[in-house]
């Protein structure tokens, strides 16, 4: 079974956004519900190459109930993990991600570890 390998869940509202994400840094993070088994149920991958409480915040008032996050070492880092966790978890296919994680622009040699 896939493991996403972050913090959380935790109800995604502005306030514990704030209370759990307390660095700035890059990061990934999850976004979804708790099921009636208290399984954290995966709807969205992302990241952010610079501050991942900040780009979590522009998913606030989508229809997301809960998150998970964990801080990356790198840009790259988040990057690859964000592509593994998008295929772990389904892609486009069952993720309401629309397409496959996109390296930054100025990092255009960088591939996805999964799909190369």
């Amino acid at each position: 079974m896939p493991q996403l390998n972050m913090k959380g869940p935790y109800d995604f509202t502005n306030e514990n956004v704030d209370k759990y994400i307390t660095r700035t840094s890059a990061g990934n993070y999850a976004l979804g519900y708790v099921d009636k088994d208290n399984a954290f149920v995966v709807q969205y991958i992302g990241r952010s190459d610079t501050d991942v409480n900040d780009r979590i915040k522009d998913h606030l008032g989508e229809n997301y109930a809960a998150f998970k996050f964990s801080y990356a070492t790198s840009p790259k880092a988040a990057f690859e993990k964000e592509c593994q966790n998008y295929h772990d978890f389904g892609g486009s296919e069952k993720l309401k991600n629309n397409i496959h994680p996109d390296h930054p622009d100025n990092s255009p040699n960088w591939k996805c570890p999964v799909c190369g």
